[in-house]
């Protein structure tokens, strides 16, 4: 590995999962092997999930009766599912500032 490959598997990457005790988990590599891909993919799934999630959210708070139970149970999905974008971003934000280099003028 040379340049910025290097300094990306010396990073590590944040996984889209925790450990057994809500520990971050991260990968140390070059981003091509089976665990990245399945990275990617777990990502893929966590993304369309909340935008699946939005829409029923949007269908629910648009009806007139809505109990106090429905109202919870949506908000802890939606915490949930906030909690799943916001480690995305973050791995992604990570990651690409590693792709990027230094900021200019730094």
């Amino acid at each position: 590995m040379t340049g910025g490959a290097d300094e990306r598997a010396r990073a590590g990457r944040l996984l889209p999962w925790t450990t057994i005790e809500g520990r971050p988990c991260y990968l140390v590599g070059d981003g091509t092997g089976y665990v990245s891909r399945l990275a990617d993919d777990i990502e893929d799934v966590q993304l369309g999930m909340a935008d699946d999630l939005l829409g029923h959210a949007a269908a629910l708070l648009a009806e007139r009766r809505v109990t106090n139970a429905e109202l919870h149970y949506l908000a802890l999905r939606l915490t949930e599912s906030l909690r799943d974008v916001k480690r995305v971003a973050e791995s992604r934000g990570a990651r690409r500032c590693l792709c990027e280099g230094p900021a200019p003028g730094r």
